[in-house]
């Protein structure tokens, strides 16, 4: 165990690195299909750059806070729950939890994946970079 925790200190980065990977990933590719999902969605195109922005600026937030300051990974964490609640209701909430398509015909859309993202994200926004520190 004592070797286990002598990598604690870097056990942050496991969440922080997928999490920012994963709004990366669907942040960046909403800046080129902007009009179409607004279209899709109902929404005016100015909102989907705007949670375009959103998403890709709380994953480079997440990444800095790693290495810098606590303020960073507090803020890419309330972005990312906003972002996250926005979607379980605009979407998800209606295909209830399942996630996984399971024979229920909710084609995987249900919000149980939005929820762990959620959970993640308040995790730090509450202990910020208190998850940083290694324990002895």
């Amino acid at each position: 165990m004592d070797k286990l925790n002598s990598f604690s200190g870097l056990g942050h980065w496991l969440p922080r690195v997928s999490l920012a990977a994963i709004f990366l990933f669907h942040g960046f590719p909403k800046f080129m299909m902007a009009q179409g999902m607004a279209d899709m969605m109902g929404m005016p195109v100015i909102l989907i750059y705007l949670l375009a922005m959103m998403e890709v600026s709380g994953a480079l937030l997440l990444l800095y806070g790693g290495i810098g300051p606590d303020w960073a990974t507090r803020v890419a964490g309330l972005i990312f729950t906003g972002v996250m609640g926005g979607a379980i209701m605009m979407v998800h909430a209606q295909h209830g939890w399942n996630s996984i398509n399971m024979g229920m015909g909710n084609m995987g859309k249900g919000m149980e994946f939005q929820v762990l993202i959620i959970a993640i994200s308040l995790l730090f926004a509450l202990k910020g970079n208190s998850l940083n520190e290694a324990t002895a």
